[in-house]
């Protein structure tokens, strides 16, 4: 007996709410991809917002690194829910097991399987969301591509889904301070239209978690503070700006055309939840510059090659250049508040809808340690491919 199996890995159908399954002839297979991020050093997330929990399989990692899940605890406290008085209040603890791939302290070279628990599920909240579509969030498109969805929260859509983001970027980023002395830094520059000034270096952690916004300037951080809790009375809501920085990266990372290094961090940051613009170096800023004033001019410091400037932001070609990296991610404002709104039914009809339940008036001080595990992932991903491209064999004694 033999089965055959067809692989439809592009396949557009646009009539509304018929899932494609269905006109597939029985034996056929169709292929949905998007939970797996990474080549060489693999996560794959798991889960729903008002599921029984979410997870992670990390498969790649290196055996004998020792971690612990206490170690990986400390970066999902830093992204849970009810933290401060200016994110939402919904109780979890985000505690973390290690199910797999770790044995007495270390792991064992095979995949590493973490999960959360919900335990502060409310999906009643989400009852008259059952059939009207919430503006600015992804229940219509959810809707037209698989002909149904989760309402609770948004399903995978929620921002939950990123917890295992960040336990699977602890690991990484553990992986790099260890292999390279790597220090990441995410920091919240923007909230609406105050801006931080700006500054040199990459920040300190204990200044960026000196205030519940995660900027590292005091004064502007409680500027930014009273604007969050202005809107969240309003039952409005906000965006901004998050910079990342990373210093001890060192020159080789990344790969022309396709695979750049600069390209994988605005797919990796543009995969964020309510993410919606990225830039690198000068970013958008450069255009108003002219070439004189752009180029990073290179000199002898400390007896090595370095720039006098970083317009580029530490990417030359895609690869990085050993200069400090430094890129910027853009948040909108939270879609769920707390006004009357107008959207339509799943059957066509026009209707208004509130938004209930627990949510970030601003999504940015809980979305740092989110931008900062994603750049690990990043990053060790392409140290790792180019250890295995440039490093793992040497041909300089052969003879041309």
């Amino acid at each position: 007996m033999s089965v055959t199996f067809t692989f439809y890995l592009f396949t557009f159908h646009f009539h509304p709410f018929i899932s494609l399954a269905r006109e597939l002839a029985p034996g056929h297979v169709l292929i949905f991809m998007g939970n797996v991020f990474g080549k060489l050093f693999t996560v794959t997330t798991w889960g729903e917002s008002h599921g029984g929990g979410v997870g992670v399989v990390v498969d790649g990692c290196p055996p004998g690194l020792p971690i612990t899940a206490e170690e990986i605890q400390v970066e999902l406290d830093r992204r849970r829910p009810g933290q401060s008085r200016i994110v939402t209040q919904r109780k979890e603890t985000d505690v973390v097991t290690l199910l797999s791939g770790v044995h007495q302290g270390r792991t064992t070279g095979t995949p590493i399987s973490m999960m959360a628990p919900n335990v502060d599920q409310r999906p009643e909240a989400y009852d008259e969301m059952r059939t009207r579509f919430r503006p600015s969030h992804a229940d219509y498109t959810y809707q037209m591509k698989y002909g149904l969805r989760d309402p609770s929260g948004g399903g995978r859509s929620s921002a939950r889904e990123t917890i295992g983001r960040v336990a699977a970027g602890a690991i990484a980023r553990k992986i790099l301070s260890l292999a390279g002395e790597v220090t990441i830094a995410g920091f919240v520059t923007q909230i609406h239209d105050i801006e931080m000034p700006e500054r040199p270096g990459v920040p300190l952690r204990e200044e960026i978690d000196a205030n519940p916004v995660r900027c590292p300037d005091p004064v502007t951080a409680k500027r930014m503070e009273e604007l969050i809790l202005e809107v969240r009375k309003a039952g409005d809501s906000v965006g901004g700006v998050i910079e990342c920085r990373v210093a001890g990266l060192p020159v080789g990372l990344g790969a022309p055309v396709f695979d750049r290094l600069e390209a994988d961090l605005a797919k990796a940051m543009l995969s964020l939840p309510a993410t919606k613009g990225f830039e690198v170096g000068s970013g958008f800023a450069g255009t108003r510059l002219k070439g004189s004033e752009h180029n990073d001019p290179f000199e002898i410091r400390d007896g090595a090659i370095r720039t006098a400037s970083n317009h580029a932001g530490g990417v030359l070609g895609g690869i990085s250049s050993g200069e400090e990296l430094r890129f910027r991610t853009a948040f909108k404002p939270t879609a769920t508040i707390l006004q009357t709104q107008r959207t339509v039914t799943e059957a066509g009809e026009e209707t208004e809808l509130r938004g209930k339940g627990r949510h970030d008036p601003c999504v940015l001080p809980r979305a740092v340690p989110i931008v900062e595990a994603m750049t690990a992932l990043v990053l060790l991903d392409h140290w790792m491919r180019h250890q295995a491209h440039c490093r793992t064999f040497d041909f300089s004694g052969i003879p041309a």
